[in-house]
């Protein structure tokens, strides 16, 4: 049916047939509106271009085209319309002006700095709507100021808003702090809500004071209750860390939420983190969990770390592993050093996915690459085991030298096993000790390995006392391999006295860190010959303890306790056992040991506990 203007008329004015136009749009009938508002338009109506431009963009009854939104929103804005010229800018700003669709140009700027209009809530073309011109480009901030700033100056809050971004985060040539932050205060005090948000950037990023960071909250406060997703997720960080409001878990959960439920992926994982920690806001894990994975979807490298994290670590249910390395890749893909790091590990051990030293490698290579020294030294260590390429060993190298130049002690120690070593350098014991010994101040494994060469003269004049020292210094610390070298040395007496007491307990307590060959050492020195008190008893349950793990020589001494009842009653069918598997591992005297045994399936004779065969 015609509209009555036409009816009565049969036809319209450009001006009616704009006013035509824009009551079929409010009605939602944009295959209707169209036609009026580009006749309007091409009669030379700056607001009818203005509108035609905002349909091309957002595909509103026509295909969605940048090129045909640039050239109608030209016209509007050369004709002096503040609301083209402001819009005008910001899709400068995207990048649409050159055949783009990308994102905003700022985070900030969660909406397109425009005059509120019935037209659409939104100027950005719909997600299905993908043409080829839609490819994504870089930012014209040279367009987009002389427009930002034309709009800005007839008095547009949001233009002024728009200027004050472009002066503030534009390329070097164009910015003006100083300029940026008094268009943020116009903008601010016309009302502009991406102008307070704006304005509330500019006082956290310089503020001096209590009274910045407070105002700053206060400009955030006006831009969250406009509904800038961007301001309501800074204002939630605000009341969590109480700075320039009260410390405040629940209100900081609450706009955490309102910026979530809009899509910005920041508040997602603020939000599920929250959730999961019960942090201002009942604890509920499957909600937690749902936030983060929506964070991690939309390309928050934390939210997926954290995800990885809970798949990882289980709870409720056993972990899964294979989903946690997922997880962990995507972070790592997105930038997450850590969680590449991780990605390592699991390849390293085959957790989750198929072993593989060399994609192992891999991603500590760019785990190291983006600063995580535990990954330098998990590289180096493969390295040092012939996995990874020459240009790996110069790396790390680089890496640990230039961090041990700056003071930094485990860097230095590492720099030192590179020396003591040669990788990516060639080997300099001399300067190795010396990078060890600057090290030791501070590093437990330092300690042990300047011990070492110490103990050994390697770089440095043998000084088996000096060596005992500093391995007693890394063995308080819990050092296992520590531990080790000085009750080695405690029991030989290398170091200049012999305890063997000290020994006993310094083996101990590497047994305790699950060291088999100090369980084997133990039930040596309970077994009898030292100077501690003999106790087979004792002796036989360290023994199997080191032999259940695996240990050869356990496996014989377990064997011969058994088969001759040297701490009870004799067990020659277990003996057997325990011998064949030394034997398997090719301890000769195990084979000996085993001849001895009677017959399978013959009885045993009678014989005391602890009676010697």
């Amino acid at each position: 049916m015609a509209h009555p203007l036409l009816r009565l008329f049969g036809w319209a004015s450009p001006r009616a047939q704009l006013r035509i136009g824009l009551e079929l749009g409010e009605a939602g009938r944009w295959d209707r509106a169209f036609p009026h508002l580009a006749r309007a338009a091409a009669a030379g109506l700056a607001e009818a271009q203005y509108r035609v431009g905002r349909c091309y963009l957002e595909a509103s009854g026509v295909p969605f085209s940048a090129a045909e939104a640039v050239r109608w929103l030209e016209q509007a804005a050369g004709h002096g319309f503040v609301e083209a010229q402001s819009l005008l800018a910001t899709v400068y700003l995207r990048g649409l002006a050159r055949g783009g669709n990308a994102a905003p140009a700022a985070e900030e700027l969660t909406r397109l700095p425009m005059s509120p209009s019935p037209m659409s809530p939104s100027p950005m073309p719909p997600r299905s709507a993908t043409p080829a011109d839609a490819a994504e480009t870089a930012a014209d901030f040279e367009r987009a100021l002389v427009w930002a700033k034309s709009a800005a100056e007839a008095g547009s809050a949001d233009g002024q808003a728009l200027l004050a971004y472009i002066l503030t985060s534009g390329p070097e040539n164009l910015r003006d702090p100083a300029g940026a932050l008094q268009w943020y205060h116009r903008a601010a005090a016309a009302g502009s809500p991406q102008g307070r948000l704006g304005l509330a950037l500019a006082l956290m990023r310089d503020a001096s004071d209590a009274a910045a960071v407070q105002e700053a909250a206060i400009q955030l406060a006006g831009a969250a209750a406009a509904n800038l997703p961007t301001a309501q997720y800074l204002l939630g960080v605000m009341h969590e860390r109480g700075q320039g409001v009260a410390r405040d878990l629940a209100k900081a959960a609450e706009f955490y939420r309102l910026a979530a439920v809009k899509g910005l992926r920041s508040a997602q994982a603020r939000l599920g983190l929250a959730l999961l920690e019960g942090r201002g806001i009942e604890k509920n894990l499957l909600e937690g969990e749902s936030w983060l994975r929506r964070a991690a979807l939309a390309g928050d490298a934390e939210a997926a770390a954290l995800v990885g994290d809970l798949y990882a670590r289980g709870g409720e249910l056993p972990p899964n592993y294979a989903e946690a390395a997922l997880w962990f890749r995507r972070a790592a893909e997105a930038g997450h050093r850590t969680a590449a790091r991780t990605l390592g590990l699991m390849h390293l051990t085959g957790a989750g996915t198929a072993r593989d030293p060399h994609e192992a490698a891999r991603w500590f290579r760019i785990s190291a690459a983006a600063g995580d020294k535990q990954a330098q030294a998990d590289l180096a260590g493969l390295i040092r085991q012939g996995i990874g390429s020459p240009e790996d060993s110069q790396l790390t190298r680089q890496w640990f030298e230039e961090a041990a130049l700056a003071g930094d002690l485990v860097a230095a120690f590492n720099f030192g096993v590179c020396l003591a070593e040669g990788v990516g350098i060639e080997r300099d014991e001399r300067q190795a000790a010396q990078w060890m010994r600057r090290a030791a101040d501070g590093v437990a494994n330092a300690q042990y390995w300047y011990g070492r060469m110490l103990l050994e003269g390697r770089g440095v004049e043998a000084n088996p006392a000096e060596a005992e020292a500093w391995f007693t210094r890394a063995a308080k610390v819990g050092l296992t391999e520590a531990q080790i070298a000085l009750a080695e040395m405690l029991l030989a007496g290398s170091g200049g006295h012999r305890n063997h007491q000290a020994a006993l307990g310094w083996f101990e307590k590497a047994a305790e860190n699950g060291h088999v060959g100090a369980m084997f050492a133990i039930g040596a020195m309970l077994g009898g010959g030292h100077d501690v008190a003999m106790d087979r008893p004792a002796a036989l349950i360290w023994y199997r303890r080191a032999a259940e793990r695996g240990h050869g020589h356990a496996q014989l001494m377990l064997g011969r306790y058994l088969a001759r009842g040297l701490a009870g009653a004799r067990d020659p069918v277990e003996a057997r056992v325990w011998l064949e598997r030394a034997v398997a591992q090719g301890i000769a005297e195990a084979a000996t040991d085993l001849a001895h045994l009677p017959p399978t399936g013959a009885p045993a004779e009678p014989r005391r506990a602890g009676q010697a065969g």
